[in-house]
């Protein structure tokens, strides 16, 4: 850990062919959960590669259950971690289980891991230290809140669920929201 800065640096191999953006326009935070059973899945995850680019899907940031916190993309660059908002948005990863192993499996759509009281102190004191690193930052999200896409279900293609759910109801938004001065993003829904 960087003396000063609550997160230790694990560039993803790829980073430099992501693409460079001006800290003057990232005013987003999106929260999401990982959805895998641990660090090394996301982190191994992180590491494939999805885009003609080179480049793959992953958050700026990643905090195991323990709170140890983990920069695998620089705020500088665009991180593919939320469709629509990349280029405005950090991406922060909490590792829990979400929905994994059945992500799309219409009789496993439940939540249940709770998040660690060390991981939700952690992220306030990543957020804290986002906002002062990134003054024109105002608006925190879930992932759910952003992608309200729906896709058929993988046990039942005539059901559809959600594809994305997280963080999840058992995030805890009233006391990340009165840590920080950043105010909730709910988009409108499309008429």
């Amino acid at each position: 850990m960087t003396a000063g800065i609550p997160f230790n640096d694990a560039p993803l191999p790829y980073v430099a062919q992501l693409a460079p953006r001006d800290a003057s326009a990232v005013d987003l935070i999106v929260i999401h959960c990982t959805e895998l059973p641990d660090l090394a899945a996301a982190r191994e995850y992180g590491e494939r590669v999805h885009y003609a680019s080179g480049t793959g899907n992953s958050g700026h940031f990643y905090i195991d259950r323990d709170g140890a916190t983990y920069r695998y993309v620089d705020t500088r660059r665009v991180a593919h971690h939320t469709r629509g908002y990349n280029e405005r948005a950090i991406g922060i990863e909490l590792v829990n289980r979400g929905r994994w192993p059945d992500w799309l499996d219409s009789r496993h759509q439940q939540m249940d891991e709770p998040y660690m009281p060390a991981q939700i102190q952690a992220l306030i004191a990543l957020l804290r230290h986002l906002e002062q690193t990134h003054p024109q930052l105002r608006w925190i999200a879930g992932h759910e809140d952003l992608d309200t896409g729906v896709v058929a279900a993988s046990d039942d293609p005539a059901r559809t669920v959600r594809r994305k759910r997280d963080p999840g109801e058992q995030f805890p938004w009233p006391d990340v929201i009165s840590a920080t001065q950043l105010k909730r993003l709910v988009p409108e829904p499309a008429p």
